[in-house]
């Protein structure tokens, strides 16, 4: 059986609790008023009851103290009595004579023990009293001492003061309903009415936790055109749309310094290429010399070499995500993804043979739209990020998938993992497990941030499991046509 609390629920919208709370007040105030007026008049009644009571003088009830001889005219005193009309005789706590006015006659009431107890309990002190008789139902009677030591009581129904009682109830039943029914409207009515600015504050608020607010130029919404100080609304307004000014200009200063550092990033990348190519240059030729260089000069040669080969990548790793950064749209055509995992596959082989590669491929070419040099950086990516990361022996499988909607690519290696505190930061720029400056591992912290920018220009995503054991990258791609990346939709990720 469901319970009580589950199926009766407060209201949730401060509309239906306002609405709510007046309808209360409202059947509380209409419940008071109906109480203290039912109750004002039954006393009323009874009163007008006891006043009946005390003009009649108890005639009837006197009459009833001799009884009446067969040849006597001493019968009962009916006259000027109202119809319903109760008197008895008690002697010595016992019931003599009982009688009712029937029109203009009298007729005996036959009383039982429960009756009788109910009667002899009555006191003598001429004061109305409310009892119920089982013959006759609910009367007020007054008791007066008779000449002889009994006692005389007399009584009035009390039905026409219930019946009027209860019709007054019936009609303010009707009338508090309708009353409270038609509140109950216009207080909905006029509770939204002046709510409505607040209203139009939760749907301004409600926009801005829409706007992608993490990068690129935000367009914020209008402010609340309500603005009166002088009520709640209205300061809530108004500091709202100081905070949306807050905002605003926050982003927009955000935005600017982005636009800086990706075009500084841009044109460091871009002017940095010319020199590190020479050196390079320069450093191969001095290498290739004929004549005899000492060991001392051939190493430090190899290793400037080696630098600027990295420098050279990195630099071109920067201008890549700068490039992404500023929107620069990226090659549409259709792209052989087996293909590609194929070749990367290979490749990562023959670099690194101690780990065991496993191809899970379907039996169709996999082909989505886009820049296949890219696809093939991502996927050498998420290979190289598995070959660096992981010891030797380590166990990596790749599998691709595909559907109508898009293509799923994989890789699961059974390697130590990714430390819990570095896998909400593994996508940014210059993220890596290795936080010293030695960089043994080779790695500069941008591998994943391209898997991720990209992705992102592809109109797909790239998301990371890993725990000790188990380490697992999923890339979705759109196989259908890919929209162009809007400017700033490659999520910078700067540190």
């Amino acid at each position: 059986m469901t319970p009580l609390r589950g199926r009766l629920r407060p209201p949730r919208s401060l509309r239906a609790r306002l609405t709510a709370g007046l309808l209360v007040l409202l059947g509380l105030a209409c419940a008071a008023v109906g109480v203290v007026t039912v109750l004002a008049l039954h006393g009323f009644l009874i009163g007008r009851v006891d006043q009946q009571l005390t003009a009649s003088g108890g005639r009837f009830a006197a009459s009833l103290e001799h009884e009446a001889r067969p040849d006597s005219d001493n019968l009962p005193d009916t006259r000027g009595q109202a119809a319903g009309t109760f008197g008895a005789r008690l002697l010595d706590g016992r019931v003599t004579q009982a009688a009712v006015v029937d029109d203009t006659s009298q007729r005996s009431v036959p009383l039982g023990p429960g009756d009788i107890h109910t009667l002899g309990a009555v006191r003598p002190d001429a004061r109305g009293h409310s009892v119920k008789l089982s013959a006759l139902g609910h009367y007020r009677v007054v008791a007066a001492p008779g000449d002889d030591g009994d006692v005389l009581i007399t009584g009035l129904p009390l039905h026409p003061v219930e019946e009027t009682v209860h019709r007054l109830e019936a009609v303010e039943a009707v009338v508090f309903g309708a009353a409270l029914i038609t509140a109950g409207c216009a207080a909905a009515l006029w509770v939204r009415f002046s709510l409505r600015p607040l209203e139009q504050v939760a749907r301004t608020a409600t926009e801005v936790t829409r706007l992608p607010l993490a990068t690129g130029e935000v367009a914020m919404p209008e402010p609340v055109p309500y603005a009166d100080p002088d009520t709640e609304v209205g300061r809530v307004a108004t500091a709202l749309n100081r905070m949306l000014g807050h905002v605003g200009d926050a982003l927009t200063r955000r935005h600017v310094s982005e636009k800086r550092l990706r075009a500084f990033a841009a044109d460091a990348s871009h002017e940095l290429r010319t020199p590190v190519a020479t050196i390079r240059a320069h450093t191969e030729l001095a290498l290739r010399h004929p004549g005899p260089v000492p060991d001392e000069v051939r190493h430090a040669l190899g290793r400037v070499a080696a630098e600027s080969h990295r420098m050279s990548a990195l630099v071109d790793d920067l201008l890549l995500l700068a490039r992404l950064d500023a929107g620069r749209p990226l090659d549409r055509q259709p792209v052989d993804l087996t293909r590609v995992v194929l070749d990367v596959v290979d490749d990562v082989h023959a670099l690194s043979p101690g780990h065991r590669w496993e191809l899970d491929l379907p039996e169709d070419p996999v082909s989505v739209p886009g820049d296949e040099h890219r696809l093939h950086q991502v996927v050498a990516n998420l290979l190289a990020n598995a070959r660096l990361h992981t010891p030797s022996g380590t166990h990596v499988v790749v599998a691709l998938t595909a559907d109508t909607e898009r293509a799923e690519l994989t890789v699961t290696d059974d390697g130590p993992g990714i430390p819990r505190d570095l896998l909400p930061d593994i996508f940014r720029r210059f993220s890596r497990a290795d936080t010293g400056r030695s960089r043994r591992t080779g790695s500069t912290g941008l591998g994943l941030a391209i898997v991720d920018a990209v992705t992102h220009a592809h109109g797909g995503t790239v998301t990371v499991e890993s725990r000790p054991g188990r380490t697992r990258f999923r890339l979705l791609l759109p196989t259908g046509p890919c929209p162009a990346a809007d400017d700033g939709a490659a999520r910078p990720n700067f540190p």
